[in-house]
């Protein structure tokens, strides 16, 4: 029996589905019982369930955007930081394998030359690390919660983010997740709705790659950790709304802000996370997702009115 936290969100309604395709067991939980004081209780609920597996798909995104985060900081916290320590707590506890939907907004920009950002590197646009928004910093402490920190052998060497243990689940890192529905947290759909748009580049997680990509982690028995699942390569705005428009799904003239500063003092009111995730580790696996531009053409292609 797998144990769906967070079923009726965006993420976990897909989770569902593939449950269901799969003609796997699921059962939905909800979130706030793991914050209630009757542990014990919790406790007995799961194991009366018989739960196998644990996927997290909770968390406080806000809403319409993460600027609602800054103005609901405590719902924010308890959504993203206490709720994923406790999952962990008491999963442990029980003996019993969990995973995590996670974020790739705890980074910004690129590596050297280019590159994507690696697993095990340390969080860029994180409380620690700042600037950044109070939801990216929350998720960036969700993966300490988790139980990874900063670690360097010697004051000399480089930093990396390692576990303090043997990790007891995986964290599954999502990066601006689209799908081919008229849904308001569709990156795609997102994008024709907006007066005006910021040019950046970025990962993207196609939303049914992104949930298969995780349980074949669970199916293949990967060794627990962080991964990011997302569709390789990256993809500037511009290359996405020439994509829209070439697809026929819009032909609206799309307006771009002249800078991140013009889109700072107009519309935003916290940073936000643009960056490219590399998405190897994944790969070493054998776990494939089609490259970006190929699955936004899909989703674009098969778009639900």
């Amino acid at each position: 029996m797998i144990v769906l936290v967070g079923a009726n969100g965006y993420v976990g309604r897909y989770f569902q589905a593939f449950f269901e395709h799969k003609n796997l067991l699921w059962k939905p939980f909800d979130w706030q019982l793991f914050l209630s004081e009757n542990r014990n209780d919790l406790v007995n609920q799961l194991r009366a369930s018989k739960a196998t597996f644990l996927v997290n798909c909770a968390g406080y995104t806000g809403k319409p955007n993460v600027d609602a985060c800054e103005l609901n900081k405590a719902e924010c916290l308890n959504g993203n930081v206490v709720l994923s320590r406790l999952i962990r707590e008491i999963c442990e506890r029980i003996d019993l394998r969990w995973g995590h939907v996670s974020s790739g907004c705890i980074f910004s920009g690129e590596r050297n030359k280019g590159e994507g950002w690696q697993e095990d590197d340390v969080p860029n646009f994180s409380f620690r690390r700042p600037p950044c928004s109070f939801y990216s910093g929350t998720k960036a402490l969700a993966e300490e919660a988790l139980g990874w920190r900063e670690s360097r052998a010697s004051a000399d060497d480089l930093a990396s983010w390692k576990h303090e243990s043997e990790p007891s689940g995986y964290v599954w890192r999502l990066r601006i997740p689209f799908d081919q529905s008229n849904n308001p947290r569709n990156y795609l759909f997102k994008l024709q709705n907006y007066d005006s748009l910021l040019e950046a580049r970025n990962s993207l997680s196609q939303l049914s790659e992104f949930v298969s990509a995780c349980w074949q982690c669970v199916e293949r028995k990967a060794p627990f950790g962080i991964y990011n699942v997302t569709n390789p390569g990256s993809v500037t705005t511009s290359e996405v709304v020439g994509m829209i428009q070439k697809m026929g799904v819009s032909q609206k003239s799309f307006n771009f802000f002249d800078s991140e500063d013009a889109f700072m003092k107009k519309v935003a009111k916290t940073p936000r996370s643009n960056c490219v995730l590399d998405t190897s580790k994944l790969e070493s696996l054998g776990i494939l997702m089609r490259p970006v531009h190929d699955a936004i053409e899909w989703s674009l292609k098969n778009w639900k009115k």
